[in-house]
């Protein structure tokens, strides 16, 4: 992992667009935020890219691309242009796009026609239990893969919800803001995906400090991968 971005468990990111709003305590450190601040832009302004939204069709050799690493796939103000980049995924099947929202139930009305894709994965993020209902909304939605980033991980999940799901990530919050995450939490995740048979990627501890903290759990590091295509997740 990691060819092309510093995101562990993807090879490439891809931003048709940026900017994004803020829709539940898992945003509130948001790293695109604090970065957008910095540069001197609004990061609630949600822009068309300007030379990156084709720039998967300049890559030739496959790769995992995390897209939508600064916005959400499918928020709103994306509606006009989510056609054209439906398209530039259609027309590259030899890439894996790993989509991640926290707006599920906007998923169902914008779809592609032809659906689903066997280059797609499809994710919700979710912080803590009040958020179970956007896993129900995700296994809902035939796909390839469906996945779960619980990151950041807020609170423990004991009845994590698995029935469909291909892989799990789980990382604590970075940054200046970073809240604690507990490792009884992880552990508890990650045993409940071992019983289940789910990969389990852990990402990392987080922290003021993460290049430190890093990412062994309980003295080796868990970066399990789903098949890159999951019948089991086909059904509904």
């Amino acid at each position: 992992m990691g060819r092309f971005s510093q995101i562990e468990w993807t090879e490439a990111t891809w931003n048709p667009w940026h900017g994004c709003r803020k829709v539940s305590p898992g945003c509130a450190h948001c790293y695109m935020y604090r970065d957008k601040i910095r540069y001197g832009q609004d990061p609630s302004k949600v822009v068309r890219g300007k030379t990156t939204f084709e720039l998967p069709l300049k890559w030739k050799d496959p790769r995992l691309i995390f897209t939508c690493s600064w916005s959400d796939f499918f928020i709103e103000e994306a509606d006009a242009w989510r056609d054209a980049a439906w398209d530039v995924i259609r027309s590259t099947p030899h890439h894996t796009y790993q989509i991640l929202t926290k707006r599920p139930e906007r998923i169902v009305n914008h779809l592609p026609k032809v659906w689903p894709l066997p280059n797609v994965w499809l994710g919700v993020s979710v912080e803590n239990p009040r958020f179970y209902w956007r896993i129900a909304v995700l296994c809902e939605i035939p796909a390839f893969v469906r996945f779960l980033s619980l990151e950041p991980l807020l609170a423990a999940m004991p009845d994590l919800p698995l029935d469909g799901i291909s892989w799990v990530i789980v990382g604590g919050e970075s940054g200046p803001q970073c809240r604690p995450m507990k490792s009884e939490w992880v552990c508890e995740i990650r045993d409940r995906c071992r019983d289940a048979g789910v990969p389990f990627f852990f990402k990392q501890w987080g922290g003021k400090r993460k290049h430190v903290t890093g990412r062994r759990l309980e003295g080796r590091v868990w970066d399990e991968m789903p098949r890159s295509q999951c019948s089991c997740a086909l059904g509904v």
